[in-house]
């Protein structure tokens, strides 16, 4: 939904690969609303150039709600890994059996923190910790660096990252 932060993560997600000297393309969504309508985004990496900028079978989903897993989960590949938002699904929905699920209860951290927004900072610690995308230290360093660019800084963040991270399985510290 708009205004749960997936298009900054991805942002942040697409900066942290350029960094690394990657290809990336990032393909943003939007619904015809600001908050509360649809908003996603496609972001591609690669050593490679990129021919064309949509992925139509992701190897890794970043779930904010249940209504993106409803959409998108029949688009992960065989493989994959899927990263749910568990505080906004409900307990004991069955998924696909081809594809690792990673439920991560991120509004619910994220509120536990004071930092209702964070939701999307929880899922990126999960998401490096789960994918092996990003060692989950430097995508850590890219996310406050992103915000830092944009002269923005919320303390909140490093810790709703770190639960993440810890949610996934790791520890960030």
């Amino acid at each position: 939904f708009g205004g749960q932060g997936v298009l900054v993560a991805g942002l942040i997600i697409a900066n942290a690969a350029m960094e690394q000297g990657k290809h990336v393309t990032w393909y943003p969504s939007y619904g015809s609303e600001m908050r509360g309508g649809t908003a996603n985004c496609n972001i591609k990496i690669s050593d490679r150039e990129i021919a064309s900028p949509y992925a139509k079978k992701p190897d890794i989903l970043f779930a904010m709600n249940e209504a993106s897993v409803d959409k998108f989960e029949p688009t992960v590949r065989p493989g994959g890994v899927m990263l749910v938002n568990s505080s906004l699904t409900p307990a004991g929905r069955q998924y696909r059996q081809d594809i690792r699920v990673v439920l991560v209860p991120a509004t619910e951290l994220a509120v536990r923190l004071h930092n209702e927004r964070g939701a999307n900072i929880v899922m990126l610690g999960a998401l490096a910790q789960a994918t092996g995308l990003f060692e989950p230290e430097y995508l850590c360093r890219a996310m406050e660096a992103y915000f830092a660019r944009k002269g923005k800084t919320f303390p909140l963040n490093a810790q709703c990252y770190a639960l993440g991270v810890e949610a996934a399985g790791g520890r960030e510290g």
